[in-house]
């Protein structure tokens, strides 16, 4: 049974923008911290963001101030809204809650 998956990817121009879906199982959702991570071509695995249940938002450094976490309890969606992305914003985006990962998304910034 597939508990998250992520869409919205794709490829962007330099500035522009994304949003990032995660629809996740209501048995993992409940009570979940959800975060996003993102795995750069030919690198580690690196975390973005993260929401708690009750909403409250933490960013990695390279994305504060571009990105943006947020959360629909009734609908068990987490989304990343991305602005003035980068070149170096590309990588495959995968959401993580309750010890689980989604397949990923690929974004791709490039004119």
């Amino acid at each position: 049974q597939v508990h998250l998956v992520e869409s919205g990817g794709g490829l962007v121009q330099p500035g522009g923008s994304l949003r990032l879906s995660c629809a996740v199982s209501s048995s993992i959702f409940k009570n979940k911290v959800v975060a996003w991570h993102r795995q750069p071509p030919g690198k580690l695995r690196e975390w973005v963001a993260t929401i708690t249940t009750s909403g409250s938002p933490n960013y990695s450094d390279s994305v504060k101030g571009r990105f943006a976490i947020s959360r629909d309890n009734a609908k068990n969606m987490v989304f990343l809204h991305m602005n003035s992305l980068k070149p170096e914003d590309t990588a495959v985006y995968y959401c993580y809650a309750g010890e689980e990962w989604g397949q990923g998304t690929q974004v791709t910034v490039s004119s």
